[in-house]
């Protein structure tokens, strides 16, 4: 099982943990990733909001590069996902839009092969059964609840691998590990993530309500799949007792019993080994 690996800038700087771990279990379940070589940035989030053009080519000329190695594409990051996805959507609907494109990054691109976003490959591609056969550490005693945010379930014709009001993926991943996936109402909310610097007033209500609704069913953390939305609240978190945000494959590595996975819980804000310990998963 082998894909292009698109790394994405947050996943090697403010995110690495959610990079770290991402390759680790990769290794561990037998995903092989080759990187992109000569990967550049996707233009999330800016690019898309300053110029349509750049925003569908910066994408496009990654895209491009897997094609050549004639692999579906690996990706890690939600946003990066989106963007990628929403660039192959066009290209495949429009093949004058591909010249076009191909025209401007100057090298062809025909959306030959798919994109992947990583919780979609373990679940659906490898599949809960072999992940359930490399747990070492289940994850008993711990009350999760799945955070999908925005970009890897919305909009459904083109990111699509999932149910964009309920999805289940990350959920049936995690009972997978052993943790108890908790039912609860704001699994596709809006964390705000994108408005911080504009509106933060907006942000930090609707990343307020994402944790409110968290304590709400007596959840021990909340697992992400996106690092913009474990920025926004693992960073900005108000009052007493902030509660974790995990990444999903950081999870995943502690339960596969990877010796790293306890320095990626040290990278974060909202200190996580406390619960990990007292749970006597570390």
């Amino acid at each position: 099982m082998k894909y292009a690996f698109y790394p994405g800038c947050t996943q090697e700087a403010t995110a690495e943990e959610f990079g770290q771990s991402s390759k680790a279990i990769c290794r561990e379940l037998g995903i092989e990733l080759e990187e992109i070589p000569d990967w550049n940035c996707c233009g999330a989030s800016s690019g898309h909001f300053l110029d349509e053009a750049l925003a569908d080519a910066l994408p496009a000329r990654n895209l491009a590069i897997a094609e050549k190695m004639g692999l579906d594409t690996a990706v890690v990051c939600a946003a990066c996902y989106l963007r990628l996805r929403a660039t192959r959507h066009k290209v495949a609907g429009s093949p004058e839009f591909g010249k076009a494109l191909a025209d401007r990054i100057g090298m062809p691109y025909e959306a030959q092969y798919g994109v992947k976003n990583l919780l979609d490959i373990i679940v659906n591609d490898l599949g809960l059964d072999e992940v359930q056969k490399k747990v070492r550490k289940p994850l008993q005693g711990l009350r999760l609840v799945s955070y999908y945010g925005c970009y890897i379930v919305r909009p459904p014709d083109i990111v699509g691998f999932d149910d964009p009001e309920n999805p289940t993926s990350m959920d049936r991943l995690l009972e997978a590990l052993g943790a108890e996936a908790v039912d609860w109402g704001a699994k596709v909310d809006c964390c705000g993530g994108s408005l911080i610097l504009g509106r933060d007033d907006i942000a930090l209500k609707l990343l307020g309500g994402v944790i409110e609704r968290a304590r709400e069913v007596d959840a021990d953390a909340i697992v992400v799949a996106c690092p913009m939305c474990h920025a926004n609240l693992d960073m900005r978190q108000k009052g007493p007792g902030p509660m974790p945000i995990l990444y999903f494959t950081e999870l995943v590595g502690l339960a596969l019993g990877l010796p790293e996975a306890e320095g990626w819980f040290r990278k974060h804000l909202v200190d996580p080994l406390n619960l990990l310990k007292g749970k006597k998963l570390l």
